[in-house]
C-alpha cells in the first residue's frame, strides 16, 4: 500500500488525477445502490407493511386510518401512526448524523489514512444491509438495522466527499462531481432493474413481495461491499495539516475540540455558512422529495409495487442524463445560476404532486422524468461549489456539515412528513409542504457571493462559477 502524502493537493500528473477520479467513481456506484433501491423503493413499504400489520391493520387501505397507533416496546409516549414509522426511523437517524458527523469528520482530518475509514463505515453499512434480509420477526429489527445502514451510509459519505478536492483541481470539480453522481444513477438503475424482475416475478417464483424486498436488500448489501474494494484500490491517503500536527492518532476529545475550533473559526466564512444554510434547506426537500415517492405512490395514489418500481428505474436512467445536461448548461450559464434553475423546478414539481389523481400511471411516471431530469445536477452542482468554499486541510470536518443534510440525510423534511402524515395520515400534505425548502433554499443561495466566498478560504475561483 502507498505510503500516506503529507499534501491534500491534488497530483499535478493528469493521469495519476485520472485514475483515481475513476476509482471515486467507482464509490458512487457502490454505494448509490442503498439510496436507489433500499431507501427510495423498498424499505419504506417494507416497514410500513410490517407496522401495519402490527398495529393490526388488514391492508394498506385500512392503515391510512388516522386512529391507528404504534407503541415501540410498548412505549405509549412513543405511539404514532404506523405509515409514520418510517419518517420517523429516518429522523432519528439524521438526528444521530447530527451528533456523529462532526466527530467522525475532525477525527478524519486528523488521519493519515482516509482510505481505512471509508473502508470500514462502508463495510459496515454494507453489512447492516444484507442483516435486513435475516430480519424476519417483527418490524422492530429491521428498523434498527435499516437506522444502523442510514447513518452509516451518511458517515461514509463524509469522508467520501473529502476526497473530491484531493483529486480534481479547481476547474475539473463540476465535471468530476457530476461524473460521479451520474455513474452512481447509472448503478442504481442496472440493480435496480433486477430487482424490477425479482418483484414482478415473485409470484411465479414462489415468493412473496416482502420476500423479494429481503432478497433485494441482500444483494444490496454484497454490491456496495464488494465494488468499495474497487474504489479504493485508485485512491491515495492525502493528509494536511491537521493530521501532519497529531501524528496521524485522532482522538475523539481532539476532534470534538478541533471541531468546535472550526466552528469559531467559520465566523471568518459568511459566505460558506450562507451556502451551508441553503444546502440544508433544498437539499432537505429534494431528499425528502426522494424517500416519501415510494409510500406516497402505494398508499396515496394506490400504485402496485412493480409500478412504483419501473418509475423509479426511469428516473435513475433519465438522471443519468440528466446529470451531464445539468453540467453542460452549467458551462453557459454558471453553476449557481444552474442550481437556482434547477430548484424553480423542483418547487413546481412537489406542488403538482399534491392534485396527482389516484391511479393514475402516466401522470406519476411523467412527474418522475421530471424529478429525474434536475436530481442529479441539483446534488452534483452543489457538492461542487461547497468544495470550492472549504479551507484546504479541513475537507472531513467541512463536509460532515455539508452530509447532514446529503443524501440519505434529511432531519427537517422528514420531520415535517412525520408532522404531517401522522395528522392526515396521507402523504400529500406532506410533499406539497416540501416547497417550503425550496424556496427559502433557493434565496440563500442567491444571496450567497460565491467568489468572494472563494477567495476568502484561500482557493482558486474556477473560471466557470
Amino acid at each position: 500500500m502507498t505510503a500516506p502524502t503529507e499534501t491534500d493537493s491534488p497530483s499535478t500528473d493528469p493521469d495519476q488525477r485520472r485514475r483515481e477520479q475513476r476509482g471515486w467513481y467507482v464509490y458512487d456506484w457502490a454505494n448509490s445502490v442503498f439510496i436507489t433501491s433500499v431507501v427510495t423503493v423498498l424499505i419504506g413499504p417494507y416497514l410500513s407493511n410490517l407496522a401495519c400489520v402490527s398495529a393490526g391493520a388488514e391492508n394498506a387501505e385500512a392503515c391510512l386510518d388516522p386512529s391507528l397507533a404504534l407503541a415501540p416496546l410498548g412505549m405509549d409516549f412513543l405511539a404514532l401512526h404506523p405509515n409514520a414509522l418510517y419518517p420517523a426511523l429516518t429522523t432519528v437517524a439524521i438526528l444521530s448524523l447530527i451528533v456523529l458527523l462532526p466527530v467522525v469528520g475532525s477525527m478524519v482530518d486528523h488521519s493519515r489514512h482516509k482510505k481505512r475509514w471509508l473502508f470500514w463505515l462502508a463495510t459496515s453499512g454494507s453489512l447492516c444491509t444484507l442483516g435486513l434480509y435475516f430480519a424476519t420477526d417483527g418490524y422492530l429489527a429491521a428498523s434498527v438495522l435499516f437506522v444502523m445502514a442510514n447513518l452509516l451510509y451518511g458517515l461514509s459519505g463524509v469522508v467520501y466527499n473529502a476526497f473530491l478536492p484531493e483529486i480534481a483541481t479547481a476547474d475539473e470539480r463540476d465535471r468530476v462531481s457530476v461524473t460521479g453522481w451520474g455513474i452512481g444513477y447509472l448503478g442504481g438503475a442496472l440493480l435496480l432493474a433486477v430487482h424490477l424482475g425479482l418483484v414482478v416475478s415473485a409470484d411465479s417464483l414462489g415468493i412473496g413481495a416482502d420476500d423479494a424486498a429481503r432478497i433485494a436488500f441482500a444483494s444490496c448489501g454484497l454490491w456496495w461491499a464488494g465494488f468499495t474494494v474497487l474504489a479504493l484500490k485508485p485512491l491515495r491517503n492525502r493528509y494536511g495539516a491537521l493530521a501532519a500536527r497529531g501524528r496521524g492518532r485522532p482522538g475523539v476529545g481532539r476532534s470534538l475540540r478541533q471541531f468546535g475550533h472550526t466552528l469559531k473559526d467559520m465566523r471568518r466564512y459568511p459566505n460558506t455558512i450562507l451556502f451551508l444554510l441553503a444546502f440544508i434547506l433544498f437539499n432537505d426537500g429534494v431528499q425528502a422529495a426522494i424517500r416519501y415517492a415510494a409510500p406516497f405512490a402505494t398508499q396515496d395514489l394506490g400504485l402496485e409495487q412493480d409500478v412504483l418500481i419501473l418509475t423509479i428505474l426511469i428516473i435513475q436512467f433519465v438522471a443519468f442524463g440528466g446529470a451531464f445536461l445539468t453540467g453542460r448548461v452549467a458551462r453557459h450559464l454558471g453553476s449557481k445560476n444552474t442550481v437556482l434553475v434547477t430548484l424553480g423546478i423542483w418547487s413546481a414539481l412537489v406542488a403538482s404532486a399534491y392534485f396527482l389523481p389516484a391511479g393514475n400511471v402516466p401522470l406519476f411516471v411523467t412527474m418522475g422524468v421530471g424529478i429525474g431530469l434536475v436530481l442529479g445536477g441539483t446534488q452534483s452542482l452543489a457538492r461542487s461549489l461547497y468544495s470550492q468554499l472549504i479551507p484546504r486541510g479541513r475537507e472531513a470536518e467541512y463536509f460532515s456539515l455539508y452530509q447532514i443534510s446529503d443524501k440519505g440525510s434529511s432531519f427537517l423534511g422528514s420531520l415535517t412528513v412525520t408532522v404531517a402524515v401522522s395528522l392526515t395520515g396521507g402523504y400529500r400534505a406532506a410533499i406539497l409542504s416540501l416547497i417550503v425548502f425550496f424556496v427559502i433554499g433557493g434565496l440563500l443561495l442567491w444571496r450567497t457571493r460565491m467568489r468572494e466566498g472563494i477567495v476568502a478560504v484561500g482557493n482558486e475561483v474556477p473560471r466557470n462559477l
